[in-house]
């Protein structure tokens, strides 16, 4: 008997989603930084073993749209919740429990639900065993799993437990793919999260990344791209004194795309000024959103 569905993950910005599917799939899929918000697109991330294959979805922190780019984001988690065959509801053991239980059932599931408290390494035991009683009450979970994603704790048992609930069926994809997203969409991605690390306030939420060129050369892959900034006063503050700003997120970025694609890199960063690109329609669909 195999089995096969898609699994899609939901939570409030900064739940952990995207540190929990690199743990589920064992690779560094989705970028992540502890910012909110920082992943805009719906991640894909598969894994086949004998017996079964999971499709693995990370979606956009659920929030309230106050751009073009939001309401994208929040398209993303609508098509999951579509689809999904099993939903995991990820919340942090140390958020507010009414809150997420108004948000999780606000998205009307029908489908088996798993609940994930992630973040437990930082709870007393007592605390952790009273908040699991709490959400077992809750009723709606199927189960309810305790991990640390960052630590990699649980998620061989919260992994049996998805498995036990997928539906019965034949794989969708072949058993050596682990996403349906293009290097180039996972390149652009690593430079994205270099900003999320390096730069505070607005700057990262007024920043997409294109990746304008990848070309596979005999010895290394040349590799273009655009930072896209709403403002001028931005895009100094990403080039930085002397260009220095600009080489930092450069060569942060080179080492994680030569770790992902196994080939020396030569990669070139330039910054453009798009005003209000995250309201234009134009440009999102341009951006890949």
């Amino acid at each position: 008997m195999h089995k096969a569905g898609f699994v899609n993950i939901f939570g409030k910005p900064n739940a952990g989603k995207s540190t929990l599917l690199n743990a589920l799939i064992g690779e560094k899929l989705a970028i992540t930084s502890h910012k909110v918000q920082t992943t805009r697109h719906r991640i894909t991330g598969v894994v086949t073993e004998p017996g079964y294959q999971i499709i693995f979805s990370d979606t956009p922190g659920i929030i309230d749209p106050k751009y073009k780019l939001h309401e994208k984001m929040m398209g993303a988690v609508k098509s999951a919740l579509e689809d999904a065959d099993v939903a995991l509801l990820i919340a942090d053991a140390r958020a507010d429990f009414e809150e997420n239980v108004s948000l999780f059932d606000s998205l009307k599931l029908k489908v088996p639900i798993i609940l994930i408290l992630n973040k437990t390494d930082l709870l007393p035991a007592a605390d952790l065993a009273a908040l699991q009683e709490k959400w077992t009450a809750w009723g709606k979970a199927k189960k309810v799993v305790p991990v640390s994603a960052l630590k990699q704790e649980g998620v061989k048992t919260l992994m049996d437990a998805i498995v036990t609930l997928l539906p019965e069926g034949e794989a969708f994809y072949p058993e050596d793919t682990l996403t349906d997203r293009s290097t180039r969409f996972f390149v652009g991605e690593m430079i994205r999260e270099k900003i999320f690390l390096l730069y505070s306030e607005e700057i990262p939420y007024h920043t997409a990344v294109v990746v304008t060129q990848y070309q596979e050369k005999n010895t290394l892959v040349k590799i273009s791209a655009e930072i896209i900034v709403t403002r001028e006063t931005q895009k100094s503050i990403i080039v930085g004194e002397g260009g220095k700003g600009i080489r930092e997120i450069g060569s942060k970025a080179r080492q994680d795309i030569e770790k992902f694609i196994g080939q020396k890199v030569f990669l070139e960063l330039h910054v453009k000024v798009r005003n209000k690109w995250r309201d234009s329609d134009l440009y999102l669909k341009e951006y890949g959103y």
